[in-house]
């Protein structure tokens, strides 16, 4: 029985910088849209942590930006918290119990692939366990300085080139595999 892949799919400025997206894709343009929609294509089932949660259910159910909205209100979200979801949202669940069991167990069942979006510390501690198989990055032409990065703290790990390409504004979509060093 094949497993799926735990794909962590990120936005980052080109000092590695992931919090706050928004605030250095400037303008939000086609390349952020594109890369997210590629992303959803492969995925049907996503998790968040719980800060990601409670932003994208005051944004995304009534949201029109397509065609992630469709993507994100459909597919199937598992939270990593330890509280009720309040305000509920369709699809989504509380993870229950330890999160990398949890992944681990989600991704011997049948399906695509399992996204990691939007949260940082889930994306850490899944990288740092050893569950997850890509990283899909979009690396936006800018220094933030200041910031929460995404690769910082964790173990040594190799990384098998997939895919790279530069967009006509100067971003980098970067695909790779990940195996621990």
């Amino acid at each position: 029985m094949s497993r799926r892949d735990v794909v962590v799919c990120h936005l980052l400025s080109l000092d590695g910088v992931a919090e706050a997206p928004e605030e250095f894709f400037d303008p939000w343009g086609d390349e952020a849209d594109a890369a997210a929609a590629e992303w959803c294509t492969t995925q049907d089932a996503v998790v968040l942590g719980r800060r990601s949660y409670d932003e994208w259910v005051r944004f995304w159910p009534g949201s029109d930006l397509e065609p992630f909205a469709s993507f994100i209100g459909a597919v199937e979200k598992h939270v990593a918290t330890s509280t009720p979801l309040d305000p509920p949202w369709s699809n989504a669940r509380a993870i229950d119990g330890d999160l990398v069991d949890s992944i681990r167990e989600l991704r011997s069942r049948p399906g695509g692939e399992i996204g990691v979006h939007a949260s940082i510390s889930i994306a850490q501690a899944l990288l740092a366990a050893g569950v997850v198989d890509r990283l899909r990055l979009l690396v936006a032409p800018t220094i933030v300085g200041p910031g929460r990065r995404l690769l910082d703290g964790l173990p040594p790990m190799r990384l098998t080139p997939i895919r790279s390409e530069v967009t006509p504004g100067g971003c980098l979509l970067l695909d790779h595999r990940v195996a621990l060093a």
